[in-house]
């Protein structure tokens, strides 16, 4: 509903994942141009993140200039901006309606910093609005703005033949390694489990895909 509120055709559709085996995975309509990961932001996971970013800081990474990547200002936004980095990271494969409220954003924010985007979605009425209507269509309660929540959204995407993490209260993209279209859900997956098993007391992991209908 709320790809087709921003004016993205059906042809491409977020499906649930029901678990990570082979026979579960067989169940998701390919091909698979991203996937999205909802886990809770832990004590553990605040650590790693804080290791990692040091870490390829220190070591450096190689993420390709192509990648559409933005930070994440707006509280609680999360799932919206998984939503944009999922699409815009695949925008070559969409079918837009000709007054995409999201094909105008990505348009207008091509050129711009991962902060500049940031600051644009905060004053794109657009989006927000769809994203307010949207939520409150949904069988649970959306969060308000200001409460603290601890379930966090991300999005994997393939760009050029490698895997990327694109969370927003990162500093940059993280390069997962080498992928393709043949086998990015599985490669994506490999990644949601390391997410899994830094918390393997914690059970609140959800993965959606975005898959050709």
């Amino acid at each position: 509903q709320f790809l087709k509120q921003l004016g993205i055709h059906p042809d491409w559709q977020f499906v649930d994942v029901y678990g990570m085996e082979p026979e579960l995975l067989s169940m998701v309509p390919r091909p698979v141009c991203a996937v999205l990961l909802l886990f809770p932001i832990t004590e553990k996971y605040e650590t790693f993140r804080t290791e990692e970013e040091e870490r390829i800081k220190a070591k450096g990474q190689d993420v390709k200039s192509s990648v559409y990547f933005m930070k994440q200002t707006i509280d609680n936004a999360c799932g919206t901006i998984g939503l944009i980095h999922a699409i815009a990271n695949n925008r070559d494969k969409m079918n837009f309606e000709t007054n995409s409220s999201l094909k105008k954003f990505l348009e207008d924010s091509l050129s711009m910093t991962p902060e500049e985007r940031a600051k644009y979605l905060e004053t794109y009425e657009a989006i927000r609005v769809t994203h307010e209507s949207s939520a409150h269509e949904g069988q649970t309660e959306a969060p308000s703005i200001d409460e603290k929540v601890d379930l966090h959204f991300i999005a994997l995407v393939n760009v050029g033949g490698h895997l990327y993490e694109l969370d927003g209260r990162k500093p940059f993209p993280i390069n997962h390694g080498e992928t393709s279209d043949d086998s990015f859900l599985e490669d994506a997956i490999q990644v949601c489990k390391k997410f899994m098993e830094r918390d393997p007391e914690e059970l609140r992991f959800n993965a959606i895909a975005l898959s050709a209908a």
